[in-house]
């Protein structure tokens, strides 16, 4: 046998993906996802092998060639046990592959969940070759029209058809989007850029939709004439990927669905008109996934991953078995979901991006999971992860509350968004989840004038959802969250949440507290806020992240939002965590919730955010931060701040209200509730207490006529040790109450009493030295 080549493994970093499994990994499901960084920069494909014999015995092992990316899941579950794997780089030559890489040892316990891939070669076998194939299958049209016939208000069609098909019969034509001015990229521009793309795919899908159920050549025609007008757009002009990516996803997603249930309707010459135009636009986004973004090598590219929904599942079948392009890219998407998605939670169901980016990612891969597994029957549903991320937005971005979570938030000081509510009520669906359920009509019955808002009505159609919906999943009996049926401290592991709740059922007693320290530092649309906490109370938020939603990129998103000043945290000699435009600084930015569990009357957190702090205070050795939520009624803040060298530290508050300040007190007035907060220990010596209304950096003209935010400021004396604790009691309107202290320091610490309504709790602060 010819001598083997070399085989480079590289050191995985923390943007890339890992070498797993290994004896350190925990399996959550079976078989496990076979992930390795890249043996070279192009041109590579693998052989890879796995047995339960550490030597290999050819009885024993399974192998797999050719394996096109650095990634793979098994086409069958496997007998739980211990198992080792190892990979080779396939080459051109005469051996036909390196050295095999270092041996891996992992372990497949009993029980898991069993979520195998089918292979690329039967992958598509099940799937018909008729169209339409997005959504209804031909096979369903017959059935689906007797009940659109028979009950149209039980299956949605009657306000479908009334308020998403008929608007679009007589609407001009939208117009090619032009290029920005000077093609320099402007915000609004931007915006109604996507939005005309986005009316676009209304117009084609619905009509088209609603003609084919119908079997009328008139709304078929009217939809044939808007898919040949969008067909004749531009693909490298202002709706091309490179562009305004946004446009291109809604333009591509257009051409998919008018492709697809025109077909039978559409020339040959015009199917082949569409089609060039689909595989050019598909292309255009396929590229820059694999070959710039490379997902499957460095994952945390939150619009290259949302892509693989939005463009290349929905084109990807349309054009199955017309184009060899298309089976390829949709292998690579499926692949890519069962072995890496999602890149930003794990079986916790977390979202590190926070619940609006889990909104907009949730509302694309649903739909796209609907749509395979309508097609080809493959069940990413199965997945631990989606049978547990509708917690994600039940704890941590509740129904009634405002401002209260963390991340980008293009509804900031909105309601929760309906579509949230749709996307929770789609895995009540699918888990049958009676909570979910309840979040989906609790949601509806506060969310009733966002329809038409750019971040409802610019991303998707809540008629064409409902509909969808009431065909394809039943309905769950809602299940109302009172106490004892959710869990008071809610510990998201996989993205280091921690959710406390009282009262969730009853906004106005509902107390909300919210904390994070995070992994995923700062990277993507996360800021720098590990160890920060938000706190909503009584229908009215109290503690908030300030500023407001712009664009991203604007200098309200980059100068304020993203950066620690804007949250409710310390700042260590004026400096914040790590939040620019380093996605290796921003990934080493981060925190660990060391801590999260429901104590004998009260819930309690732990978190360390030393990590977060060291690009831009070197000498900081250690920054831990506990919450204490006492008898679902009051906060108590405790933070250890240790330095090599002295300094100062400003302990941040931000609210929408002027506070009163009062020595070491402050007071928060709503409309609805009002916090006392107080500074009972600082060990330091006493705080100085200000308060501003500036949002600093921030080039105003963007924020023109939206309301200001108060930001506390409480500095600290000079020192190398800092211990503060902090009192956050929330109070309703008209019911007033106090807690009352008193401190012991006879000991190596202090301890303090803190006593509400008769109910004391001790609280230990170590001496800061």
């Amino acid at each position: 046998m010819s001598e083997l080549s070399p085989l480079y493994e590289p050191q995985s970093g923390v943007l890339t993906v890992q070498y797993e499994p290994d004896e350190t990994t925990v399996l959550i499901e079976n078989p496990p996802r076979f992930t390795w960084i890249p043996a070279q920069l192009e041109n590579d494909r693998y052989v890879l092998q796995f047995s339960s014999d550490a030597q290999f015995s050819e009885e024993r092992t399974t192998t797999v060639e050719p394996i096109p990316y650095n990634l793979y899941t098994p086409a069958q579950a496997l007998t739980p046990g211990v198992y080792y794997w190892r990979y080779a780089l396939l080459t051109d030559e005469p051996a036909g592959r390196t050295v095999w890489s270092r041996v891996r040892r992992f372990a497949v316990p009993e029980g898991l969940p069993e979520t195998p891939l089918t292979a690329r070669e039967g992958r598509y076998a099940s799937a018909a070759p008729a169209h339409p194939r997005l959504w209804l299958q031909a096979s369903e049209l017959d059935g689906f029209r007797e009940k659109v016939k028979t009950d149209p208000a039980g299956t949605g069609w009657d306000v479908f058809y009334e308020r998403s098909v008929k608007p679009w019969i007589d609407r001009e034509l939208i117009a090619e989007p032009q290029p920005y001015p000077n093609n320099k990229k402007v915000a609004k521009l931007w915006r109604q850029m996507y939005i005309d793309c986005q009316e676009a795919l209304y117009a084609i899908r619905h009509l088209a939709v609603a003609g084919v159920v119908l079997e009328d050549d008139a709304l078929i025609g009217r939809a044939k004439t808007w898919l040949l007008h969008v067909a004749g757009w531009n693909p490298e002009g202002p709706t091309s990927r490179d562009y305004n990516d946004e446009a291109a996803f809604r333009t591509a997603g257009a051409l998919a669905w008018g492709y697809d249930w025109l077909y039978s309707h559409l020339s040959q010459e015009e199917r082949d008109t569409v089609r060039k135009q689909l595989i050019a636009r598909t292309g255009q986004v396929a590229f820059h996934v694999i070959e710039r973004s490379k997902i499957h090598q460095v994952p945390f590219d939150s619009h290259a991953v949302r892509s693989l929904s939005s463009v290349l599942v929905p084109c990807g079948i349309a054009m199955l078995g017309e184009e060899p392009k298309a089976q390829e890219w949709l292998d690579y998407t499926l692949e890519y979901y069962a072995a890496l998605y999602t890149p930003w939670g794990g079986v916790d169901g977390g979202w590190a991006e926070g619940p609006m980016y889990w909104t907009t990612g949730m509302a694309f891969v649903t739909e796209a999971m609907n749509l395979l597994k309508k097609y080809t029957g493959i069940d990413f549903y199965r997945r631990p992860f989606f049978g547990k991320t509708g917690d994600f937005p039940l704890y941590c971005f509740s129904p009634d509350t405002l401002r209260a979570s963390f991340g980008d938030q293009s509804t900031l000081g909105d309601p929760v968004s309906l579509k949230t509510g749709f996307n929770v009520r789609q895995f009540a669906g699918v888990t049958g989840s009676g909570l979910y359920q309840w979040y989906y009509e609790r949601v509806k019955e506060i969310d009733t004038d966002s329809e038409m808002k750019f971040y409802n009505y610019g991303w998707w159609d809540f008629r064409f959802d409902e509909m969808v919906y009431r065909n394809d999943y039943p309905i769950v009996a809602p299940v109302v969250p009172d106490n004892g049926k959710i869990e008071p401290v809610k510990w998201f592991r996989d993205v280091g949440w921690v959710a406390f709740h009282a009262n969730m059922a009853d906004p106005e007693r509902h107390i909300m507290l919210l904390t994070k320290s995070s992994k995923y530092g700062s990277v993507s649309h996360s800021h720098g806020d590990q160890n920060g906490f938000l706190l909503h109370a009584y229908g009215e938020p109290l503690a908030i992240e300030s500023g407001h939603y712009v664009a991203f990129g604007s200098t309200m998103h980059m100068n304020w939002r993203k950066q620690t000043r804007s949250t409710n945290n310390i700042l260590i000699d004026g400096q914040g965590q790590y939040a620019g435009t380093n996605k290796v600084l921003n990934m080493a930015a981060t925190g660990t919730v060391e801590i999260a569990e429901q104590r004998d009357g009260y819930g309690y957190s732990r978190s360390d955010a030393t990590a977060a702090y060291k690009e831009n205070v070197p000498y900081l050795e250690r920054y831990v931060r506990e919450l204490y939520f006492m008898d679902n009624a009051y906060v108590v803040v405790v933070d250890h701040i240790d330095l090599a060298q002295p300094a100062r530290v400003d302990w941040l508050f931000q609210t929408l209200h002027e506070m009163k300040l009062n020595g070491a007190s402050f007071k928060v007035q709503g409309a609805k509730a009002e916090l006392d907060g107080r500074f009972v220990y600082c060990s330091s010596g006493e705080l100085a207490l200000s308060q501003h209304h500036e949002f600093t950096d921030v080039d105003m003209s963007e924020i023109e006529g939206l309301p200001v935010h108060w930001h506390l400021k409480a500095t600290t004396g000079e020192a190398r040790n800092h211990r503060i604790a902090t009192l956050l009691v929330p109070v309703k309107k008209g019911e007033p109450k106090y807690v009352s202290f008193f401190m012991d320091d006879q000991g190596h610490g202090v301890n303090i009493y803190f006593t509400l309504d008769g109910n004391t709790r001790k609280v230990d602060v170590p001496n800061a030295y």
